[in-house]
């Protein structure tokens, strides 16, 4: 049963039949995956081979206790405390192109919240057939206004202001990863329930 009780019928059936993938379970996937719950969607696929580090605190969905734990078993833990009915298959693996369609198989859209470049290209490769919302500049402080979405071609959804860097010497800050995460996550709810986002 959803978390979110201001869903109609229709829109709590939309929520919940569609499982969303997500590709990395750091700043951007950890807090789309939270916002999700919060929705409403009730099955989620959530893919990461890292740790909860202390560097994670100042933007991810974990705290201070999870350090040193597995990020998807950290996060799993944290979202069934949102709602502990959700049905989520986690895989605690480095994702490249082998194991990504499998993993994704069954996903209705999947949410691309990679670091690298190369990991975002492999999984725009892999995942051809069914939306992907991805993030690209998310880095340092203040130009929220530059924060946009914009759709590529039939099915790729594009967060971010296309520039900001860490490889600048911008950190990831924990307001602008998370207009993107909240900017990715309110994509994916409207293509669910079959608005333009």
């Amino acid at each position: 049963m959803s978390a979110n009780t201001y869903l109609s019928d229709r829109e709590r059936r939309l929520l919940a039949g569609t499982r969303v993938g997500i590709a990395g379970a750091g700043g951007l996937g950890s807090n789309v995956a939270a916002h999700l719950v919060r929705a409403g969607v009730e099955k989620l696929a959530i893919a990461d081979f890292d740790v909860v580090s202390e560097s994670n605190l100042n933007r991810q969905f974990f705290f201070r206790d999870q350090i040193g734990r597995r990020k998807v078993e950290a996060l799993a833990e944290n979202l069934r405390r949102i709602d502990p009915s959700i049905d989520l298959r986690l895989l605690d693996e480095k994702l490249d192109e082998t194991n990504m369609p499998a993993f994704f198989a069954d996903c209705g859209i999947v949410v691309e919240a990679f670091d690298r470049a190369d990991a975002k290209a492999a999984l725009l490769r892999s995942i051809r057939d069914r939306p992907v919302v991805a993030a690209s500049g998310i880095a340092g402080w203040g130009r929220s206004g530059e924060m946009a979405l914009r759709r590529i071609g039939r099915s790729l959804y594009l967060v971010g202001d296309g520039a900001s860097d860490i490889r600048d010497g911008l950190a990831p800050q924990s307001a602008r990863v998370g207009i993107a995460a909240a900017v990715e996550a309110n994509t994916v709810l409207a293509l669910l329930l079959g608005m333009e986002p």
